[in-house]
């Protein structure tokens, strides 16, 4: 069978998944699919047959991958050809499996989308490692590392841990006063530091000690039980901070971290787009989304914009989530992909016959895992749940969900295991804001659920008791440009799609989305709030005095309100799908006012009178009529007329004649003691 990622070999597991009612839906130009038994094992001839014609080839098999690509080598050597789609966890162990079609179908037409791969980031570690702890424990396990790695022992507590007969590791006595870095570069401060006696005899006796101490290393085992070195401490590679009364996650670390010698890489989640940033303008501070949210402290303020460090960075995506402007962009993978993976799969399940989906997103670890339990264990996932992995559901915003709504889906449940909970709150936000539009546009409220939970049954018992529901008519986009482009796009097709497709909604603070309100009264038009505006939703005219409004530019930053010298500008965010929001809109306008001197104008009327007004006969420089009016000039005469005056305050008395030596020889300059008589 031919596919679209080129042939497709379907196998039914030794009969366990009825594929054969599912056969219809898989059928493409009238023929059905053959389906396999037992791809792996009597059947893999036909595989060798189907490897050595060369070309794309996808296996309706995860479990035996390594087999497959492993023959396939042997044949033609061509692995980059292969790709594998797992039907049988997530649609063919299920009591609804003989109604799966269209979701097989889904799953084999998502898998055929491959994104862009992403770069990487480099890490070095030369196996120099700081074992931190408090007992017994913590001298066993930088003993036993000690055979692979250069190791340090760091205790924070020393009492009731005997010196061994052989000193095979460096220990030393302190308690971490600060930790920085990520793997091969991590940076301690260490106080109450003393290196151990050589002497001590029953317990360990260590030297004076001393605080501020530094070093370097490029791993750390904490296997204190305390609170962790790091924020975010399960996404800071090289960190290890196992349960010291767990003997087994003990082990696994060490059984980690001995091979954590040499060179490494990670992907590099967020590419950053500093002209994007709307973080903050002339120290006035706007967004700062991307910064409360990141549960790994990778990013932090840096002047205007914000600073991203991939080597900390964990890629749970959440700034990717909550950026308005896509400054943080996720690239593990885009958006973009995500709904091309989306359409391609909605695409083939409506015309497979599929009806009322819904997406259950979730990540490969933990929402992986809770599939493989309900599949093995339980009913499975129902037959119109469409499992789709994304690296994390955090990176999860606006854009993507309006996007499945825009598809067709029903309903998306967005899965999330319990250690995530601390790092779901602009997930949240973004579920909070999907359902403000949907019920805004009329789709009933509820469509956007977030499960957090950690027991396969408790998942499983919900998605088979959810109420189903019929998505509106498809309107599939292809997602080009920007954030902020794909998040327009996918809103307006929405809005096309939706039984009530208003013209404008109320949205709750902090929405991406939104308009200002301009005191004209107070407003001078000095336009410090159009050189604040990171979107060039506010913008002057070079030809008069005016203030002007695009309310599709406005990501609501708040960076105008915080500049505004007159306090005159004011947030109401909303959604507006008027075409009126993409055409600048006058906020304030007045005359200009003319140069007293040269007739030129050169500022707002409004500005130069309230200038007069405050400093005219009131501060000392403007105390005189002249003085005055010279606020009244444009910059050019301001300066021609200060140096006309007689009385120039920039001016000084005569300068004095020169005295030579002829002077003090012909008698023309007196004694020093005379001219003092």
């Amino acid at each position: 069978m031919a596919t679209e990622n080129g042939r497709l070999l379907i196998c039914n597991c030794n009969g366990s998944m009825p594929l054969d009612a599912s056969a219809a839906a898989l059928s493409q130009d009238g023929a059905e699919p053959f389906i396999h038994s037992a791809l792996c094992r009597a059947q893999l001839g036909n595989f060798r047959d189907a490897a050595n014609a060369g070309g794309p080839l996808t296996v309706c098999c995860t479990q035996e991958a390594p087999l497959f690509t492993e023959v396939a080598a042997e044949q033609n050597g061509e692995e980059d050809t292969l790709s594998f789609v797992n039907i049988r966890e997530r649609a063919g162990w299920s009591e609804d499996a003989a109604k799966a079609g269209p979701k097989i179908a889904a799953l084999i037409a998502e898998a055929a989308v491959s994104g862009t791969p992403t770069t990487q980031v480099p890490l070095t570690s030369e196996g120099v490692c700081l074992v931190y702890g408090k007992d017994q424990a913590a001298l066993d396990a930088a003993r036993q590392l000690a055979a692979r790695l250069d190791v340090t022992l760091l205790l924070k507590e020393s009492d009731g841990i005997i010196p061994p007969a052989v000193m095979d590791v460096p220990v030393f006595q302190g308690r971490v006063a600060r930790a920085a870095g990520y793997l091969g570069a991590f940076e301690i401060a260490v106080d109450r530091y003393a290196p151990a006696d050589p002497a001590s005899r029953d317990v360990f006796r260590f030297e004076r000690p001393q605080d501020g101490a530094m070093s370097t290393c490029d791993l750390i085992l904490d296997l204190t039980g305390e609170t962790p070195l790091f924020t975010g401490h399960d996404k800071r590679d090289g960190y290890f901070r196992p349960d010291p009364g767990d003997p087994v996650a003990v082990q696994k670390a060490l059984f980690e971290l001995s091979d954590m010698v040499g060179e490494f890489a990670k992907p590099r989640y967020v590419d950053f787009h500093a002209e994007l940033c709307a973080h903050s303008r002339s120290r006035k501070t706007g967004c700062s989304r991307c910064i409360d949210v990141c549960p790994a402290g990778a990013i932090s303020p840096d002047g205007d914009t914000v600073a991203f460090d991939p080597y900390i960075c964990g890629g749970c995506g959440a700034c990717n989530s909550v950026c308005p402007t896509g400054a943080a962009h996720y690239t593990f993978p885009t958006t973009a992909t995500l709904i091309e993976r989306l359409s391609a799969m909605m695409h083939a399940y409506r015309d497979a016959g599929g009806r009322q989906g819904t997406l259950f997103v979730h990540d490969p670890q933990h929402g992986g895992a809770v599939i493989d339990m309900m599949a093995r264990f339980g009913r499975g996932l129902p037959a119109h749940v469409l499992p789709f992995a994304v690296t994390q559901t955090t990176q999860i915003g606006l854009d993507f969900l309006a996007a499945a709504f825009a598809n067709g889906i029903g309903r998306v449940v967005l899965y999330a295991h319990p250690t995530k909970r601390d790092e779901i709150s602009g997930l949240a936000n973004q579920i909070g804001l999907a359902e403000t539009v949907l019920t805004g546009l009329g789709y009933e409220s509820g469509l956007v659920e977030l499960m957090v939970e950690s027991d396969p049954d408790a998942v499983e018992s919900r998605l088979w008791s959810m109420d189903r529901t019929d998505g509106a008519t498809a309107r599939p986009f292809l997602p080009l440009g920007g954030k902020r482009e794909i998040m327009d796009t996918a809103l307006a097709q929405l809005r096309l799609a939706a039984p009530e497709p208003v013209d404008l909604i109320a949205l709750p603070p902090g929405a991406p989305y939104g308009r200002i309100a301009v005191d004209a009264e107070a407003c001078t038009l000095c336009l410090a709030c159009v050189g604040a505006c990171p979107a060039s939703a506010l913008q002057d005219n070079p030809d008069k005095p005016e203030l002007s409004f695009i309310e599709n530019n406005c990501v609501q930053c708040g960076l105008c309100q915080n500049t505004c010298p007159e306090s005159a500008i004011t947030l109401e965010p909303r959604l507006n799908f008027l075409t009126a929001a993409k055409s600048p809109v006058v906020m304030k306008e007045e005359e200009p006012f003319h140069c007293v001197r040269c007739n030129k104008p050169f500022a707002a009327k409004s500005s130069i009178e309230r200038i007069v007004a405050t400093l005219a006969e009131k501060h000392p420089m403007f105390k005189s009529p002249e003085a005055a009016r010279r606020l009244q000039m444009c910059e050019d005469c301001r300066v021609v007329d200060q140096f006309e005056v007689t009385n120039d305050p920039m001016g000084g008395g005569a300068r004095p004649a020169v005295r030579t030596t002829e002077d003090y020889l012909d008698g023309k300059v007196p004694d020093e003691d005379e001219s003092i008589h």
